[in-house]
């Protein structure tokens, strides 16, 4: 990061402010995080993206959210050109810190993450599915854009963008993208995305990495969750797929994760009624979990497992979905 591109923007954030420490993050894939403190202001987060349309996309998301929901977030103090800075939000990550919780504070929290997920979905509506992106100051899905977040490229032969299609297109290109140690299971997988639901919901917000990992907590309920880059318009039962998956299945033994799908089952359920995820919708959120945007396979729990473990974790999620939908 240019210490002059920077002492001018902070300059403009905190006019007169004296900078008293600058620390960059090891985080994240596609930004570069610093951490700004002053001496006479608050501290501030500020991000970098050589992608200026995805920083400018992340920031109008970010105020949208803060005007329509009471949804945790940073409202941005200022984006311009590939930069965003925000508002430095304290708290524990819940990427570390969730394993620690007791058992009723990992459901509380995880019903906070549900009714925030349905305030998004109440709170935004589109009439296709597919990438956001900002057009005249508002958000709108961008048609010709066949990429989305995570770096998957849909297949596609028509320019269709309807919530059942695209349900399809997004399971295909992430069952194709999964590694060799899944081709026993890709012929089932891409057979079942191959027949989603016949309903046509209206395309609701799909907040692509809403998980703990991006999420801080205070005093027991969420102070802020991070990270909206690539934001999506889908069906709202596979963005509810995608969020249970890496919410209530991530950090704990199977055996437990249906205590916390229920306790994310009771906070959506607060604001809206539920989006009865198929078979479906479970393949293409699971298998789009399951490779990040350098391909590489994600690894769940804290601490972290290895590929070999992680492989198996995927593997057997995909494989309860595959058996359910054979009864």
């Amino acid at each position: 990061m240019s210490d002059q591109t920077l002492d001018s923007i902070l300059g403009n954030v905190c006019p007169g402010a004296t900078v008293t420490d600058a620390t960059t993050l090891d985080r994240g894939n596609r930004k570069e995080t610093t951490i700004v403190r002053f001496a006479d202001a608050d501290p501030v987060v500020v991000q970098r993206s050589a992608d200026a349309e995805a920083i400018q996309t992340e920031a109008r998301l970010l105020v949208e959210i803060a005007d329509r929901t009471t949804v945790p977030v940073a409202r941005p103090l200022s984006d311009n050109n590939g930069w965003l800075v925000t508002p430095y939000v304290p708290g524990e990550d819940l990427h570390v810190e969730f394993v620690d919780h007791s058992t009723a504070q990992q459901e509380s929290l995880v019903e906070q993450f549900g009714n925030a997920l349905a305030q998004l979905h109440e709170a935004f509506a589109f009439e296709q599915s597919g990438a956001l992106s900002v057009v005249d100051g508002a958000l709108h899905v961008v048609a010709d854009r066949s990429q989305v977040a995570g770096g998957l490229e849909l297949v596609t032969d028509s320019p269709t963008r309807g919530p059942r299609e695209w349900v399809t297109r997004l399971g295909e290109a992430a069952v194709i993208r999964l590694p060799k140690e899944f081709d026993g299971l890709k012929p089932q997988l891409r057979s079942v995305v191959a027949h989603p639901p016949t309903d046509r919901p209206t395309p609701r917000l799909f907040p692509w990495d809403f998980r703990p990992g991006n999420a801080l907590a205070e005093d027991g309920n969420l102070a802020a969750i991070l990270d909206w880059e690539g934001p999506l318009a889908a069906d709202p039962a596979l963005s509810y797929a995608k969020a249970e998956y890496l919410i209530a299945d991530w950090y704990v033994p199977h055996e437990r994760a249906d205590v916390l799908r229920a306790a994310f089952r009771r906070g959506y359920e607060s604001v809206r009624d539920v989006p009865e995820p198929t078979a479906a919708h479970r393949v293409a959120a699971i298998a789009s979990t399951a490779v990040d945007s350098r391909g590489q396979v994600t690894n769940p729990n804290y601490p972290p497992v290895d590929r070999e473990a992680a492989i198996q974790f995927h593997r057997e999620a995909l494989g309860r979905v595959l058996d359910e939908d054979d009864r």
